[in-house]
């Protein structure tokens, strides 16, 4: 089952400035924040506001604009889906997979796949990720198998962690071909492709980041991309890590705004504290202060890492320079995780007891940014980060750095 975005499609906008998106982005949050609590309580599936995200043109953003996109900045995509997040996260991660394939496809991609691809996204497109695999050593080792039959080239396997794909309108997903990694894309609905809801995590509950079973799924060879080899100089993971920073310094900001409204209207203070108003406590005042100075600190290094990102001409990479926007986004990233747990906590503490209570939905902030923030440990970012300016050590080329 796939829920794409077909009714969409003729009416995808293409937005021309990057005040433009961000005032997209600024409408859709406010869409947005309506209903959160409901639709992470019952698992109710954001699609409405999907289908806004992309009739407002926000999907092809980052398309050049040689191929019809708006060609704008990474500032304004990482602003786009801080945004967007702080009003929910799951709605923010839904199309996360999208742009970074994007970027994949721009990398690796042959010209002719480059103009059918992006214009099919600039068009209203979405891209969805069948992600890795459950079963194997680790998130790169790759079971599935691309096998050329009488009936052409058919991919089989099984994969999880696959958001966005159940709201896609092409399928993406690595398989091994004669000993090497490709990537396939499957227009959807496709034969043989089964897109199952099985995500049970804490948090993130609408992303239906779950499973995709491939059986003899015909992919059309002209679809197919090479991975590209380890040594090969590309953005691809950094534009990755930048938006997943973004998602993480939205969770805090939205858990941190939902804390002081709490704390306003709907706290009361300790007993010991002495004053008429929870807002008056004087340690809450003193928490409320470093959490908004380590947010401040973490959007700092957000927008610095997207400046670093678009000072990089992508004609021109070297293995330095995407070292260099790597490491950047790495140490945005290390803030965002840790201010996204941090806030999200504190939001239980500074509300007390009655913060748990079911109909205020404040848990959500603490399991959106928990699980969000298990995408790819932070203790390897650091470790990156430390190897990289000690020892001159440029870090791994995937997806996760």
């Amino acid at each position: 089952m796939t829920q794409n975005s077909d009714e969409i499609i003729n009416r995808a906008a293409v937005l021309n400035s990057d005040e433009e998106a961000i005032a997209a982005a600024r409408h859709l949050a406010e869409q947005a924040k309506g209903g959160a609590v409901e639709r992470d309580q019952q698992r109710i599936y954001p699609i409405a506001l999907l289908n806004q995200f992309t009739a407002l043109g926000l999907g092809s953003i980052s398309v050049p604009r040689e191929f019809g996109g708006a060609g704008l900045s990474y500032q304004t995509m990482a602003e786009v889906f801080r945004l967007i997040s702080a009003s929910d996260p799951s709605l923010g991660q839904i199309p996360q997979n999208h742009f970074g394939l994007i970027q994949f496809i721009l990398g690796e991609g042959s010209a002719a796949q480059q103009q059918q691809l992006l214009s099919a996204v600039v068009q209203g497109k979405r891209l969805g990720n069948g992600g890795p695999e459950k079963n194997t050593k680790h998130t790169r080792d790759v079971q599935a198998q691309l096998v050329t039959t009488s009936q052409g080239v058919e991919l089989t396997g099984e994969k999880f962690y696959s958001t966005g794909a159940l709201f896609a309108d092409i399928l993406v997903t690595t398989a091994m071909h004669d000993q090497q990694p490709k990537m396939a894309f499957i227009p959807l609905p496709t034969p043989g492709v089964e897109i199952v809801d099985d995500w049970s995590g804490i948090g993130q509950r609408t992303t239906a980041s779950g499973t995709v079973k491939l059986h003899q799924v015909v992919v059309d060879p002209a679809l197919l991309m090479s991975l590209p080899p380890a040594e090969k100089p590309t953005l691809r993971g950094a534009v990755s890590q930048l938006i997943q920073a973004a998602i993480d310094a939205g969770i805090a900001q939205g858990a941190l705004d939902e804390a002081l409204e709490f704390v306003r209207s709907s706290s009361r203070p300790w007993v010991d504290a002495n004053v008429s108003r929870n807002a008056d406590d004087p340690y809450i005042l003193a928490d409320v202060g470093r959490i908004s100075t380590e947010l401040s600190a973490a959007n700092a290094l957000l927008a610095r890492a997207a400046r670093v990102l678009d000072s990089i001409d992508q004609q021109a990479l070297t293995a330095e320079n995407c070292a260099r926007a790597s490491i950047a986004v790495a140490e945005a990233k290390v803030l965002t995780t840790e201010v996204a747990l941090r806030a999200s906590e504190k939001l239980l503490e500074w509300g007390g007891s009655r913060g748990t209570l079911l109909r205020h939905g404040l848990d959500r902030h603490w399991r959106n940014a928990r699980t969000h923030t298990l995408h790819d440990p932070v203790r390897w970012k650091t470790h990156a980060i430390g190897n990289y300016y000690l020892n001159d050590a440029l870090p791994a080329r995937h997806a996760w750095i």
